[in-house]
């Protein structure tokens, strides 16, 4: 079985380990998402009857149109790993384990509609709704405020235009806009830096408290998208550089992975 398994070639030079690995990978990592449109791993193994010892040269996974946790899209999402230990033993039961804990460099892309529904989730929402923090008790008379209809744009040079609205429990909407440059703080937080709010829009007479309401949702958000947060179990990811291109958002760093989750 095993001489089958590592010593038969296709017609596209590819053996029958390498293929069941791949097809394994794929279902293993596919399971990892709410939703997906394309998920392609690649494994290679030379010589193929290294996976026996379960030793691979490299893990290749490119996935499009996902969606995590039902409510966070990811355009494209891609990484790479060196020398990988697996237990061949599972890849058998139609199983992915790994032997010891490894990296990969990985790359993320975010599209602007993807971020915009992400505000949509009530595990963003419930961070933007009946808040009471000093600021906000004064200016709405000790009421809870809540920051709904956030619209993100991205712009060039890494900075983003958001709008959202200001509900300050007595009926009265607050509009808010400001343009905020987002950067990276200790590999792991997407920070929203140096806001400039934009009043050209806002009535005379609320020009002041959308200022003020401006400033504090900038800091909430600035504290709020922290990847420990969001991290698979058993993978960590940290963040070398992120890019606005268009009317995308590229993260680019790797994933620390010591097991293969079992769900999202």
């Amino acid at each position: 079985m095993f001489g089958g398994l590592t010593g038969f070639t296709n017609e596209k030079g590819t053996d029958w380990g390498e293929q069941m690995l791949n097809t394994v990978a794929s279902q293993t990592i596919r399971h990892l998402f709410s939703k997906s449109e394309l998920v392609e791993v690649v494994v290679r193994c030379y010589p193929s009857s290294k996976l026996l010892q379960g030793s691979i040269d490299s893990f290749k996974m490119n996935g499009r149109g996902l969606v995590i946790r039902k409510d966070f899209a990811v355009e494209e999402m891609s990484f790479e790993t060196d020398a990988v230990s697996i237990d061949f033993a599972s890849v058998l039961s139609g199983k992915l384990r790994l032997k010891q804990p490894t990296q990969a460099i990985a790359q993320v892309i975010l599209s602007q509609e993807g971020i915009n529904h992400a505000f949509t989730a009530e595990l963003v929402k419930k961070r933007l709704i009946n808040l009471s923090v000093p600021e906000l008790t004064e200016l709405s008379g000790g009421k809870p405020v809540s920051f709904t209809e956030v619209n993100v744009e991205l712009l060039p040079e890494n900075r983003l235009r958001i709008l959202a609205k200001a509900d300050l429990s007595s009926g009265e909407l607050i509009p808010l806009r400001m343009v905020v440059t987002v950067g990276i703080e200790k590999r792991r937080r997407v920070s929203f830096q140096n806001p400039q709010v934009e009043l050209d829009a806002v009535p005379a007479e609320q020009k002041e408290i959308s200022q003020t309401l401006s400033l504090v949702l900038a800091e909430i958000l600035d504290n709020m998208v922290d990847l420990d947060r969001f991290d698979l179990d058993g993978v960590k990811m940290r963040l070398n550089r992120l890019q606005t291109e268009g009317k995308k958002l590229i993260f680019s760093g790797y994933a620390e992975i010591e097991r293969i989750p079992k769900t999202g």
